[in-house]
């Protein structure tokens, strides 16, 4: 009765969600042995697609990126059901059964994506743990940043997959995802992840997934209508070209202030350490709706907020700073020049689609669909201590909404497509290598499912995805979840070699804003 209950429920688990495409050569019979070598030789050609400009870029010496998630189980992981989930869903997308092939010829190298078959084995790794070990959480850490220095296989699919059986802090279970980022970006690999999993509460039910919208025209009609449209033209123009030129200027000298957060040239090439931190995301809406903003101005806010009490640590008196902001010295100089990379989705549905709809707007227009569609803008962030840490928020949020009147992301990504046609991808990874090694520091905000999923039949109880091979020494993402919202920081130790104290000023930071943020709606009362 146990093992018939348990197939059924894994059919309903793994159900297929990518159906494999069926070829000519799968369907037709031949007449003729020759007929039939030449139309595999023709199938061969046709399993063979160059790589996008964006793909060719991840590819570079320069600005080889590399995906890397960890998913916390909430039990302990079954391999078997895993490696049966990735065969029926995952291994089906042409780019997870595609393999990187670069051609030598008299005109250069050029790389494509090759058909190939692919065996989950060569891309699953268990290794044998001991559940009783001592500091498991440890362990995880450091098996997770050794994997940022050991190249992916190019003669497979670049993807792997590590099960760690070992009970952590937050987790019973650690499952690690390792994707190049010429595969996808965030949004893409995001779908593609919950397309693997189910509803823990209907496991027959996909993710429910937040819809977002683009800020649309709010203006009335007639002459004031009228007005307000053209000023908002005319900002968008002027911002734009004012965005353009630091934007260049980045590229050619603009440089931010040598601090304890910003790293030296080849830090992209250095091993990299993962942490991460969950946060209340209930308590980031909180402080959202009191201050009349979003969530991304919020947790910009919160993030400013922890880098300034990092900072303030690092330049100053270890003990000066411990609880809060108000009475504290500001240790930090003036005139700091501190931006970070935000990597912003530039498809005209943001956020996170379902994987049906992602594909459908792969063939019916690829320029929006699978793939990278990221486009960055350079946003400078306020650091010192503040009389009132709401200050913090308020400055984020209007640089937040400048950036929103701007076609700073749209311009990043066009140009660079451009640039790789024109020049190739090495002189256009060079470029954008100076552009973003001119900044201190990554950011990013993935949205992610409302409620809890499970990952082929495993309650998930966080995720925390990150990169590395960026010219960066610090990495910041926010991964919400149900009602949690994860930090996650990579960081090169010998830059800062401290990163779970860096996570503890976020949190206190989001701590101190929220607390004041009740404060003064208890005092409007």
């Amino acid at each position: 009765m146990q093992s018939s209950r348990k197939a059924s429920y894994q059919e309903t688990l793994v159900s297929p969600v990518l159906q494999p495409v069926k070829t000519e050569t799968a369907t037709k019979k031949w007449e003729t042995n020759e007929e039939k070598e030449m139309a595999d030789s023709k199938e061969s050609t046709s399993s063979q697609e160059p790589l996008s400009p964006a793909a060719r870029l991840f590819h570079a010496p320069q600005f080889n990126c590399t995906i890397l998630t960890a998913i916390g189980c909430k039990t302990s992981i079954n391999p078997g059901v895993i490696k049966m989930g990735l065969e029926q869903t995952l291994m089906k997308h042409p780019r997870f059964s595609k393999k990187l092939v670069i051609d030598d010829n008299k005109c250069g190298s050029k790389s494509k994506w090759e058909s190939t078959k692919v065996n989950v084995e060569d891309h699953v790794t268990v290794p044998n743990l001991d559940p009783n070990m001592d500091s498991p959480d440890q362990f995880v850490e450091d098996y997770v940043s050794n994997l940022s220095t050991i190249p992916l296989d190019l003669s497979k699919p670049l993807w792997e997959m590590h099960i760690l059986n070992v009970k952590t802090s937050d987790a019973e279970a650690i499952a690690v995802f390792r994707i190049h980022h010429s595969l996808g970006d965030g949004a893409s690999l995001i779908s593609l992840l919950l397309a693997c999993t189910r509803k823990t509460s209907d496991p027959d039910a996909l993710p429910s997934i937040p819809v977002q919208q683009r800020d649309g025209s709010h203006f009335s009609g007639g002459f004031r209508g009228l007005f307000f449209a053209t000023w908002t033209v005319l900002r968008m123009i002027w911002n734009t070209l004012v965005d353009l030129v630091l934007f260049v200027a980045t590229m050619l000298f603009l440089e931010d202030t040598k601090t304890p957060l910003k790293g030296a040239s080849g830090v992209e090439l250095k091993p990299k350490r993962f942490v991460h931190r969950t946060v209340s995301l209930d308590d980031i809406k909180l402080v959202k709706n009191a201050m009349n903003m979003t969530i991304n101005d919020a947790i910009m806010g919160v993030t400013q907020a922890g880098l300034s009490r990092y900072l303030n640590r690092k330049y100053g008196d270890q003990s000066e700073i411990e609880d809060g902001e108000n009475g504290k010295k500001n240790n930090i100089p003036k005139s700091i020049r501190l931006r970070a990379s935000v990597l912003v989705n530039i498809r005209p549905t943001p956020g996170i689609q379902t994987l049906a709809d992602l594909m459908a707007d792969e063939s019916n227009n690829p320029k929006w669909g699978w793939g990278n569609r990221i486009g960055y803008i350079i946003l400078p962030l306020t650091v010192g201590l503040q009389d009132d840490p709401l200050e913090h928020l308020r400055r984020a949020k209007a640089m937040i909404d400048r950036k929103k009147l701007s076609l700073e992301a749209t311009f990043s990504f066009h140009s660079a497509i451009l640039l790789i046609k024109l020049f190739g991808a090495k002189a256009s990874a060079a470029i954008a290598r100076r552009v973003i090694s001119n900044t201190t520091l990554a950011f990013s905000n993935v949205v992610g499912p409302l409620e809890e999923i499970s990952f082929y039949g495993h309650p998930v109880a966080f995720i925390a995805p990150s990169v590395y091979g960026s010219p960066h020494a610090l990495t910041i993402h926010f991964q919400s979840y149900c009602k949690k919202m994860t930090i996650v920081l990579a960081v090169d130790p010998d830059v800062i070699p401290d990163p779970h104290k860096l996570c503890d000023d976020l949190e206190k930071s989001l701590e101190i804003i929220k607390d004041s943020v009740v404060k003064r709606e208890h005092d409007a009362s």
